[in-house]
């Protein structure tokens, strides 16, 4: 009995040993996946990051060519420009055959557009889009949809000379009626 005795207590501990080691397996098993699981999250918010770069890169190129299509006006046009502009036709109200104003008119570029700023006697401005395509320069004006008039404006500026540039605006108001104008800009003498 004693050899048994002695036998058991020396497998005892290789025993314990061995379900301690099993225990320590499946902890490490359990660890060995989580740690997979998160490779795998890693793996995807890198190609997410990844295809953000790739976005934001062609966003970028994207906006680099749009800014160098953007047209600047000609250096003879560029500027600042006084004008006069008599009321050749009318239905409306508002405006009389005959009525003349005079305005400042500063052709302007930026990253974004060409444009134009009207300014009266009264410091009121408003700026209307341009473009200039087939030696004529075309420019609208809208007010907003809150206004309580809806005035449309449209320029065409279409005889252009270094000395002087002359054309027709045309605006309706509340798409009822409209009004022609002839439009004629000097540059301002210095």
């Amino acid at each position: 009995m004693s050899g048994n005795t002695l036998f058991l207590l020396l497998s005892m501990p290789i025993l314990l040993v061995s379900c301690n080691s099993s225990e320590r397996e499946k902890k490490l098993d359990e660890r060995e996946k989580t740690l997979t699981e998160k490779e795998n999250i890693f793996a995807l918010k890198e190609a997410d990051y990844e295809s953000l770069l790739k976005l934001r890169d062609s966003l970028y190129a994207a906006s680099k060519d749009s800014v160098a299509a953007v047209q600047k006006w000609p250096s003879e046009i560029a500027g600042k420009w006084n004008s006069k502009i008599i009321c050749t036709e009318s239905s409306c109200s508002d405006y009389v055959i005959g009525d003349q104003r005079t305005d400042i008119w500063d052709f302007v570029s930026d990253s974004i557009q060409t444009s134009v700023l009207i300014s009266n006697s009264g410091n009121k401005v408003r700026n209307y889009s341009g473009k200039y395509e087939n030696k004529e320069i075309r420019m609208s004006y809208k007010t907003d949809s809150t206004s309580k008039k809806i005035v449309e404006t449209q320029i065409l500026l279409d005889n252009i000379t270094p000395e002087k540039i002359r054309g027709t605006r045309t605006v309706t108001v509340n798409n009822s009626c409209m009004a022609k104008f002839s439009v004629e800009l000097v540059r301002p003498s210095k």
